[in-house]
């Protein structure tokens, strides 16, 4: 489920629910590196993804820092940002991440043992395919060498094929299966979103790895308003 509330309570309470990861997100959610420092400690050893606003390798060097080991990064189009990616998250010579281990919880201040050397083995790379471009380009961009796993956004590709609001369409369906066919085929992680109890069925039954079901923020929005409409009359 996603947590995006911005509350290490809240992200406590999730990882104590039984369901099998979470995500952290701050791409449409108040979090920042304090927010999210918190709700990873809260969270502890539950499996999470966090979503950084945007790939800007500066943001992803201080995610990593933090802690994140499994980063979600939106929105790309093409192999050549996915390969850029990749280079973010990975230490010279191989990638541009900057050096500052000695300093940073991800590598709990210098206690792993060779952690220069490894932390790309300990790190998860996913990207987003949210655009009519992108699944134009999904097989590029899932065999790209270093990408973990693709993570289909129905909503925003719903809006990229004018289709603004309608996830369930079944041209945003179709697209969504035919980027976990090619994943599949390629044998790479995919995930996607699917708050609708019958399609998230659907994306599993093709080959979905993980699917997010729901989010504490619509959970306590729709909850409250059941709350409400049960105890509260209605006025003429």
């Amino acid at each position: 489920m996603w947590v995006c509330s911005g509350s290490p309570l809240v992200a406590e309470i999730c990882a104590g629910s039984g369901l099998d990861w979470l995500l952290l997100d701050a791409e449409h959610s108040p979090n920042g590196l304090e927010s999210l420092l918190a709700q990873l400690q809260a969270i502890g050893t539950t499996p999470t993804l966090v979503r950084p606003p945007s790939g800007d390798p500066v943001v992803l060097k201080q995610y990593l820092d933090l802690g994140a080991q499994n980063l979600l990064i939106p929105m790309v189009d093409t192999a050549e940002q996915a390969a850029e990616l990749v280079r973010a998250v990975s230490y010279p010579p191989a990638g541009i991440r900057g050096v500052g281990s000695a300093l940073a919880r991800g590598s709990r201040w210098n206690r792993i043992e060779g952690y220069l050397t490894r932390a790309r083995d300990t790190i998860s790379l996913f990207v987003q395919i949210e655009s009519a471009q992108a699944v134009a380009n999904v097989e590029e961009i899932t065999a790209t060498e270093g990408v973990d796993g693709v993570f289909v956004g129905p909503s925003d590709l719903a809006a990229s094929f004018g289709l603004l609001g309608r996830p369930n369409h079944p041209q945003v369906i179709e697209a969504v299966e035919t980027c976990v066919a090619v994943a599949n085929r390629l044998g790479v992680k995919v995930g996607l979103n699917a708050f609708d109890p019958v399609l998230a069925r659907r994306y599993l039954a093709c080959g979905a790895d993980f699917v997010l079901v729901g989010a504490d923020v619509q959970l306590l929005a729709r909850g409250s308003e059941n709350l409400a409409a049960t105890y509260i009359e209605e006025v003429p």
